[in-house]
């Protein structure tokens, strides 16, 4: 979920809060309801999902008694001295979810705060996991499908990530693998991610207390031995100055436990690209493609921060069905009941498109002059792999301790000129993002996410079709600069003022039988393939470059 960084995951409770595979009796476990639906062309129906609190944030103590097994950031020895043991002396109990962690649900939203005051406990940030049932995740299987969502970030300032994304766990958070895990999705345990994250107290139903070392920087957080990995697909990452979707491709299936700091990919030891996933990613963020009037706090930009938004993504697949490989990630917007079509690339040697292709992909990677391991990794076929055999949904905000969230509202790395292509991120200053001055200026901050959809393509807007206009273009003038909350905020550089490249789709893109499928592309300058889209679908020119198989 993280763009070229080391991300310390969301801060966890400032009191004595872990996670541990044993069950607790001393709170009661109540999963809030949060409804999601279902579309397709008839219509959509409401499934009765629910959320739960990631098992890290959670009180752990002695089974049958009130004695911490973990408090600030280090392990109680006596009780822990070796990872099965530890497993077996400690319990993880039951969340107040409002009153301790901030976390409150209205009909199909839910809303998470940055800090929240308890009666016994300060919190800071959550994590949160959709369930089918009491007992397991709900799974997504995203290929030839669109995911959408409402969500609300005008509250978050420079330095906070609120974010959602999908990641390969089990779906009975690894209750049935590992005998030592007796709680289970029902109490948020299993996470993992294309970091592979060694803050994670718990893997595979052990204590990840071998070599455990307390963070420096965070007073609640540390590392261990082992870390827990799996593909990630980042679909939102955000704040009310920048926004990206990421795909994180790996080369294991499902949730692994890397041991060594070779296959975790550990920054500390320079192993950052010989891990088993691809921590960078392929990001597309629009401030860091060249387009910096497209999203931000404001009417001058084409997606105002300020006001909540409808995320569209869709994935596409080569032969049109859930059986093939994915080839393009798309994205559009629906605000004041507007589509948005995404913004346009609009660097030279990136084709002028709007969409993740591996050839967008590649070409960012050589001009941002990033290491290339997305396409190491497997590339989008990779990523489409693990959408294919089913993903989990996780609901986040978050400070960042290890880069400030500087990779995604900032210059980063902040000693390049931010006109260096790619290093520009947002307008938030390179001194923004200390997690103790975002705590202190804006512990009050907030992001909703709401009205969670799954269908086919062109089944979750409520009627309101793709755009089909083309791609935002860059503005040619600088826009007028905004101001965050955190910081007063940078003056971005203009865009360029000449025509972008020509954009070209995979060949991939287009069915064998030479018609194209569902928003492929079907015309522009220099565009040779089929020109004759699918039943209920009608080619229509989006601009000199592009042209669109649209709904009918």
């Amino acid at each position: 979920m993280k763009i070229a960084a080391t991300i310390a995951y969301l801060a966890t409770a400032l009191v004595a809060f872990s996670n541990a595979q044993q069950v607790g009796t001393n709170s009661p476990e109540v999963h809030p309801a949060l409804p999601s639906q279902t579309c397709t062309a008839s219509g959509c129906t409401t499934d009765n999902t629910k959320i739960v609190l990631d098992s890290n944030w959670r009180w752990t103590h002695n089974v049958g008694g009130s004695t911490n097994c973990y408090t600030g950031n280090t392990w109680n020895s006596a009780l822990c001295p070796d990872p099965a043991t530890c497993a077996t002396n400690c319990a993880i109990d039951g969340a107040d979810y409002s009153g301790t962690y901030g976390i409150t649900t209205s009909g199909n939203t839910v809303n998470l705060k940055l800090v929240t005051h308890g009666p016994y406990s300060t919190n800071v940030g959550s994590r949160i996991y959709l369930l089918q049932d009491d007992n397991n995740y709900k799974i997504y299987k995203l290929l030839n499908k669109e995911f959408t969502f409402d969500v609300d970030a005008s509250q978050l300032p420079c330095g906070l990530n609120g974010a959602l994304y999908f990641v390969q766990m089990d779906q009975d958070g690894g209750k049935s693998k590992y005998s030592t895990n007796k709680a289970g999705a029902a109490y948020g345990t299993g996470y993992c991610d294309a970091q592979c994250p060694h803050d994670i107290k718990w893997i595979n139903g052990e204590a990840n207390v071998k070599n455990w070392v307390p963070s420096s920087g965070d007073p609640n957080a540390g590392s261990g031995t082992y870390g827990s990995c799996c593909p990630e697909m980042d679909i939102w990452e955000s704040n009310s100055i920048s926004q990206a979707f990421t795909s994180h491709p790996c080369t294991v299936s499902g949730q692994y436990r890397c041991s060594s700091p070779t296959e975790c990919g550990d920054d500390a030891t320079n192993n950052r690209f010989d891990g088993v996933c691809d921590k960078d990613g392929c990001d597309f963020n629009p401030y860091r493609m060249n387009n910096q009037n497209f999203y931000g706090p404001g009417s001058n930009f084409n997606v105002d921060s300020t006001k909540p938004v409808t995320v569209v993504t869709q994935f596409i697949t080569d032969d049109n069905t859930a059986n093939g490989n994915l080839v393009e990630i798309k994205r559009f917007f629906v605000q004041n009941g507007k589509a948005i079509d995404n913004s346009a690339i609009s660097w030279t040697g990136i084709d002028a498109t709007n969409s993740l292709t591996d050839k967008v992909c590649n070409q960012a990677k050589t001009v941002f002059g990033d290491t290339n391991d997305h396409s190491k990794k497997g590339g989008l076929k990779a990523m489409g792999a693990a959408l294919k055999k089913g993903v989990v949904l996780t609901m986040s905000l978050w400070v960042d301790y290890a880069a400030n969230c500087l990779w995604l509202d900032s210059t980063y790395p902040v000693n390049k000129s931010p006109s260096v292509p790619g290093a520009a991120r947002g307008t938030c200053p390179t001194t923004s993002g200390v997690p103790a001055d975002v705590l202190a200026q804006a512990p009050s901050a907030t992001v909703k996410y709401g009205n969670i959809r799954v269908g086919d393509l062109g089944t979750t807007t409520g009627g309101v079709k793709p755009p089909t206009t083309g791609p935002t273009s860059a503005p040619t003038s600088a826009p007028t600069t905004t101001k965050a909350t955190t910081a007063p905020t940078t003056k971005p550089t203009s865009a360029p003022t000449s025509a972008p490249t020509t954009s070209k789709a995979p060949a991939t893109t287009t069915p064998s039988s030479g018609v194209v499928g569902a928003y492929g592309q079907c015309g522009g300058s220099g565009y040779s393939g089929p020109t004759t889209c699918v039943a209920g679908y009608t080619c229509r020119v989006a601009s000199q470059w592009y042209s669109q198989c649209v709904p009918n």
